[in-house]
């Protein structure tokens, strides 16, 4: 059984930094593309940012040159550095690995950004 597990979302004032983890544990032989999704509320879950294993990145156009997505395959986690952030940021965001060929999701963290 493989989860995954998010953690570093809360609230922060418009203009801050928040940095997401998502770690990947269970039995794990292959670790493929990474990524992080939000929803808002009443709107449909998006891509926010992609990491292949190889290190190639893909960023939705809201948040280029403002998000950063990295990974350690030693760790099996995927990092979302945030900055700059601005109220229509504000979503549940939610991790997403491809593990052993399986597709997997977490449970997401509430990214609120207010002042």
């Amino acid at each position: 059984q493989v989860h995954l597990v998010e953690s570093g979302g809360e609230v922060v004032q418009p203009g801050g930094s928040l940095k997401l983890s998502c770690a990947a544990s269970g039995s794990i032989f292959s670790l493929g593309a990474m990524g992080w999704y939000r929803q808002a509320p009443g709107k449909p879950r998006e891509m926010v940012a992609t990491i292949a294993s190889g290190g190639s990145t893909n960023y939705a156009d809201s948040v280029k040159g403002r998000f950063t997505i990295s990974r350690d395959n030693a760790k099996y986690t995927v990092y979302l550095q945030m900055d700059s952030l601005k109220p229509e940021d504000t979503a549940v965001y939610y991790c997403y690995a491809l593990v052993n060929f399986r597709s997997y999701w977490g449970q997401g963290t509430q990214v609120t950004v207010s002042s």
